[in-house]
């Protein structure tokens, strides 16, 4: 037996379907999409780059789809074959059957996606907040299925959320507009500021989330945990940390000296000039660090 559909109606299910192919249009280059089964539901995946190369897949933010990773994957999908995921927990054209209650779940999803998607061989991983404990979660669980993991301003894994954002999180999660934008601002406050083709990036992830939150039924996602220094030493090699030198979510800082004395093995950057919209900000720093931990197929 299905879930009950994710949507608030069926009028707002057509709305935010609608407009997401329209967003699908800005994808850069060519796009196999699909629905991969498993036993939490079909999960929506779209490839980018050859076939035959070398697998790496890309788990998005909270509240976020696979379409987050469209600055990033022009270069990354030259010599990899990219596979950017719509989280079967979170908005997007995934289709879950079951709910996601526990941290073993994400694993599980994930072990049977990358299994149709990777059958057979390692495939990097990497993941942006939310995506990033996931990631974490999966690679504790299955380190000999990696080529290299990249933790991109995770949510929890290494420092506990700050009460700021939870509090403004929280607030998000009523459809009005007013705390989307107050949000989405706070959050991403160097693409805010950065210029103006930045601030119409910005623009159109509000006015994204704004209307998901509208289409959705309001929903619990697991918390993110706080991995133990022998969890984070225990990550397989290479891992990659990158973090935006103004993250709003947790200290920066904290994060950095954390790791450096208890996971050296664990390659920590800091991101000037960036936020916890590092990804987009500095996109050309990010998928160069993508590369030179993943190689270039």
């Amino acid at each position: 037996m299905s879930s009950p559909s994710p949507f608030r109606s069926e009028a707002a299910r057509s709305r935010y379907l609608a407009a997401y192919d329209g967003w699908s249009q800005q994808w850069p280059g060519p796009a196999d999409t699909r629905l991969v089964q498993t036993s939490y539901g079909a999960t929506f995946v779209r490839g980018s780059g050859p076939a035959d190369a070398p697998p790496l897949v890309l788990l998005p933010g909270a509240g976020a789809t696979s379409l987050m990773w469209a600055p990033n994957v022009p270069a990354l999908a030259v010599q990899h074959r990219v596979w950017a995921l719509d989280s079967i927990a979170d908005y997007g054209r995934s289709e879950p059957s079951r709910p996601v209650l526990t941290a073993q779940d994400f694993v599980t999803w994930l072990d049977e996606l990358t299994t149709v998607l990777a059958p057979g061989r390692p495939f990097g991983l990497a993941g942006v907040s939310y995506g990033a404990w996931m990631a974490a979660q999966y690679a504790l669980a299955h380190p000999e299925r990696l080529s290299g993991l990249a933790l991109i301003a995770p949510a929890g894994t290494v420092m506990p959320l700050g009460l700021g954002f939870v509090w403004r999180a929280v607030l998000c999660a009523l459809p009005s507009p007013y705390f989307t934008r107050r949000f989405m601002t706070w959050l991403a406050n160097d693409l805010a500021t950065k210029d103006e083709a930045s601030q119409l990036q910005l623009e159109e992830r509000i006015e994204q989330g704004y209307l998901a939150i509208r289409s959705y039924k309001a929903r619990r996602l697991v918390e993110p945990s706080v991995l133990s220094d022998e969890q984070l030493r225990a990550l397989p090699s290479p891992t990659l940390f990158l973090v935006g030198e103004n993250e709003r979510i947790f200290s920066a800082s904290a994060a950095l000296e954390r790791l450096r004395g208890v996971a050296p093995n664990i390659e920590a950057e800091l991101v000037a000039g960036a936020g916890h919209d590092v990804t987009l900000v500095q996109a050309e720093r990010v998928t160069a660090r993508l590369l030179a931990l993943f190689g270039r197929g």
